[in-house]
């Protein structure tokens, strides 16, 4: 129930940093309840998967990344980019998650931790449990080939 709160808790302030007042109608539309469960799309790459939901004016993303998987490994030949592209506002669930950002900053991510990560970076499992991480901001176009 904790983390089902925080993460509300995350929801509600991610929508609240990402439109004025003036474009939002995220709180004058009618309710809604979504689940994971049956996500509105699911994206799969090498020891990893996205799900999405798109909710109000919101699309919230659940990433499941299995020990051994490394953005630059799994996702940059999809995208073929030099590093991740997608800024993150996420809560991490469980495993651990290691990210460097392009500047050198370096960061462990743990369960129960939040992180905000402007784009350009790579990042990696730590140890031998999958990251589970649900993220606020940078999955709408989060592992998506490019057309050549």
């Amino acid at each position: 129930m904790k983390t089902f709160i925080i993460v509300a808790a995350l929801a509600v302030t991610a929508a609240l940093m990402s439109h004025t007042e003036v474009e939002n109608n995220f709180y004058k539309g009618k309710a809604e309840l979504k689940d994971f469960a049956q996500p509105d799309e699911v994206r799969e790459f090498p020891k990893g998967k996205v799900e999405l939901i798109k909710i109000g004016n919101a699309t919230i993303g659940r990433a499941t990344f299995q020990p051994g998987w490394k953005w630059s490994e799994s996702v940059q030949p999809l995208v073929k980019t030099k590093s991740c592209e997608a800024p993150h506002f996420q809560y991490h669930v469980s495993g651990v998650l290691m990210v460097k950002m392009d500047d050198g900053t370096v960061l462990e991510c743990k369960p129960g931790q939040v992180s905000l990560l402007p784009m350009g970076h790579d990042a990696w499992v730590v140890g031998d449990e999958p990251a589970v991480v649900v993220d606020f901001q940078g999955m709408i176009d989060y592992a998506k080939g490019k057309k050549n």
